[in-house]
């Protein structure tokens, strides 16, 4: 299996596990909203019907059809089927899935509160680092404040230049943990940022979530 089906296995059975109500870190959704974003990112047949009131309404209309045991466990069973073969998300592979699984199985897993990290295979986190260090630079664009990531075990990169006026601030944790604080869930992330208090506060406010 490549990562992103592994990975899309791990969310399916902790998806699987949950109440439908559960919270996630998404603002305002709860398990069987997630699960609805999953079917409706993948599959085209469904996210057709998005084009009608907006894709928010689309989740909410489809979150509805999981409110009691049964249809959540049909909407569950749903994201655990892979996308047809000429899908783009099919195509994509690992390179848009991975990261992508990994933020929403921890959205799911972090919802009511911290708990300890997943023990993460190594091939894994260098599929998660090197993606990581490809989307931080969009993800950072607004910054005026240099970025730099390192990784518990001291490897780094610098995705992010200062302006003019600005120091760098490093961003230091386990890679699940800093793909999570650069995602816009510094909240709910163990990292640590070490810069001037300004810059800190800059990078605080971008990547914390409502």
């Amino acid at each position: 299996m490549t990562w992103h089906e592994t990975e899309r296995a791990w969310l399916s059975d902790a998806l699987r596990a949950a109440d439908p109500h559960d919270p996630t870190l998404c603002r305002g959704w709860q398990a069987r909203h997630l699960a609805a974003h999953l079917v409706l990112r993948e599959h085209p047949v469904a996210a057709a019907g998005a084009v009608r009131g907006g894709l928010a309404a689309a989740t909410e209309r489809l979150a509805g059809t999981a409110a009691d045991a049964d249809g959540y466990a049909a909407l569950v069973d749903r994201v655990a089927r892979p996308p047809a073969r000429w899908s783009p998300l099919a195509w994509a592979g690992d390179a848009v899935n991975v990261s992508e699984y990994f933020i929403h199985h921890e959205d799911l897993r972090r919802g009511d509160g911290p708990v300890p990290p997943r023990d993460l295979p190594d091939e894994l986190v260098e599929v998660l680092w090197a993606q990581l260090v490809r989307m931080a630079p969009l993800r950072l664009r607004r910054l005026p404040v240099g970025t730099v990531l390192v990784r518990d075990d001291g490897r780094r990169a610098a995705v992010r230049s200062p302006r003019s006026g600005h120091g760098s601030v490093v961003l230091r944790g386990d890679v699940g943990e800093l793909v999570l604080a650069v995602s816009g869930r510094l909240q709910a992330a163990d990292v640590r940022l070490v810069g001037a208090d300004d810059d800190v506060a800059a990078v605080r406010e971008l990547l914390t979530g409502p």
